[in-house]
């Protein structure tokens, strides 16, 4: 599975995403008229989309930041089309938020055909962290679908830190029906106390009650987000208590080859609010390194993309830096 970065012109630009804080203003808005219209906001009911040149880059650029997505190029004369289409479409609402499809006429969206450099259709590719991924040519067997799904997620995963939103068979099931009743009251979730309790000790600065706690809720639930967050944060805390932030600085500055030392001012600026030049440092260190040392400065990376969260235009900005300087 090799990536690819791919050039566009006019309507289409995978290397120029709209500006983060634009986006997350269009997100809200979409949240706010969702809430005002009792409609489902994106997510569980957009997981299938059709996409044009026009809306290709807020639709897929832009997404994938977020989430892996599946480009299915396809037309209507097509025949192995009608079969590989529905059977993505399945596949997707399967994978609950891990993945989103987006289906492309190239009748209607020559552009895209061809700069995708399609030779045949069905064709289907992924967008991860604004790089073009070739999966597969052709009618697939299910089989074969899946387990390319599989590796995409993991990818997407490992090497850029991008998990997509899961989403329970209930929600999916409502977003599909554009329907769903909203509860008056939501229940308390079965790990709330616990959840309580720790960020509790993070107050207190019992850091190591606190990952303690942290773990246990996901140990049961290794997907809450809100115990992630936590544990990302305790984490931090403790890499940090006892440093003296002048040493760490001048042994970075004097030493830019030791990647250990540069991954300990990337956290001493997170804590100080200075996310970008967290981010930065780490996308340089990883630009310059390989091995062991890359490996190490990609992965505390993705651990502060965890503190910040996954939300924030400068995580959505780090993840495209760091997509560009791995491929």
């Amino acid at each position: 599975m090799q990536p690819r970065n791919m050039s566009m012109s006019g309507a289409v630009d995978l290397a120029a995403v709209k500006a983060a804080a634009e986006a997350k203003e269009k997100a809200e808005a979409a949240r706010d008229r969702a809430a005002r219209d009792g409609v489902p906001a994106p997510g569980a009911g957009s997981l299938v989309i059709d996409v044009d040149e026009a809306g290709f880059q807020e639709e897929v650029l832009q997404r994938s930041t977020e989430v892996p997505v599946v480009v299915d190029f396809w037309a209507e004369w097509c025949q192995p089309c009608k079969q590989l289409s529905p059977l993505l479409e399945r596949l997707t609402q399967e994978y609950a938020g891990r993945i989103v499809l987006a289906k492309i006429d190239v009748d209607a969206n020559q552009m895209l055909f061809q700069q995708f450099g399609v030779q045949s259709i069905p064709a289907v590719f992924a967008v991860v962290g604004g790089q073009a991924i070739p999966l597969f040519q052709g009618a697939a067997p299910e089989p074969q679908i899946r387990q390319v799904l599989d590796e995409l997620v993991k990818v997407a995963e490992q090497q850029f830190g991008i998990v997509g939103r899961p989403v329970a068979g209930d929600e999916a099931a409502a977003g599909e029906d554009g329907a769903g009743e909203q509860e008056a009251e939501e229940p308390a979730g079965p790990y709330d106390s616990a959840l309580a309790a720790a960020g509790d000790a993070l107050d207190r600065g019992d850091l190591g009650g606190a990952i303690q706690a942290y773990q246990n809720v996901l140990s049961d639930d290794p997907g809450n987000v809100e115990a992630k967050l936590g544990l990302a944060q305790a984490e931090l805390l403790r890499r940090v208590e006892g440093l003296d932030p002048a040493a760490v600085r001048k042994e970075a500055a004097d030493n830019p080859a030791d990647v250990e030392a540069q991954i300990r001012v990337a956290d001493l600026d997170l804590v100080g609010g200075h996310v970008e030049d967290a981010f930065g440092r780490l996308v340089d260190t990883v630009a310059r390194t390989a091995g062991e040392d890359r490996q190490a400065a990609r992965v505390r990376l993705l651990e502060l993309f965890e503190v910040v969260g996954g939300d924030d235009p400068r995580v959505v900005a780090g993840r495209q830096a760091l997509a560009r300087v791995l491929f």
